[in-house]
C-alpha cells in the first residue's frame, strides 16, 4: 500500500493540531481562576457528557440493552466502582443477548 505525500502531510498536519489544540486549552487554564461553581460544574461536565451519549443508544436498542443498562446503573450506584459496573454491564448485556437469544 502506498501513501501519497499529501495524504501523509494532512494527516500529520491534523494530529498536530488535535495534539496543540488540547495542550494549548491546559495552559491557557493555567492563567484562569475558577470559582467554585465553575469548578463544581466542570467536575460534572464529563458524567453529563457520558450520560448524553449513551442514553439515546441505550432507550432506542431492544429489552436487553435496557436490562443491562439498570443493572449496570445500580451497581455503579451502589458500589460507587466504575470498573465493577462495567465489568458487571458487559457481563449482564452478554447475558441479556443470550436468554433474549440475540447472542
Amino acid at each position: 500500500m502506498e501513501i501519497s505525500l499529501i495524504s501523509f502531510l494532512t494527516i500529520l498536519g491534523m494530529g498536530v493540531a488535535t495534539y496543540l489544540t488540547r495542550i494549548g486549552g491546559i495552559w491557557l487554564m493555567t492563567y484562569i481562576r475558577l470559582s467554585g461553581r465553575l469548578k463544581g460544574w466542570m467536575n460534572a461536565l464529563p458524567g453529563a457528557i457520558l450520560v448524553a451519549l449513551i442514553a439515546p443508544s441505550v432507550f432506542t436498542t431492544n429489552i436487553a440493552d435496557m436490562g443491562a443498562a439498570l443493572v449496570t446503573l445500580f451497581i455503579a450506584v451502589k458500589t460507587r466502582n466504575v470498573l465493577l459496573a462495567m465489568l458487571v454491564g458487559w457481563i449482564s448485556v452478554l447475558g441479556f443477548r443470550w436468554l433474549q437469544g440475540n447472542f
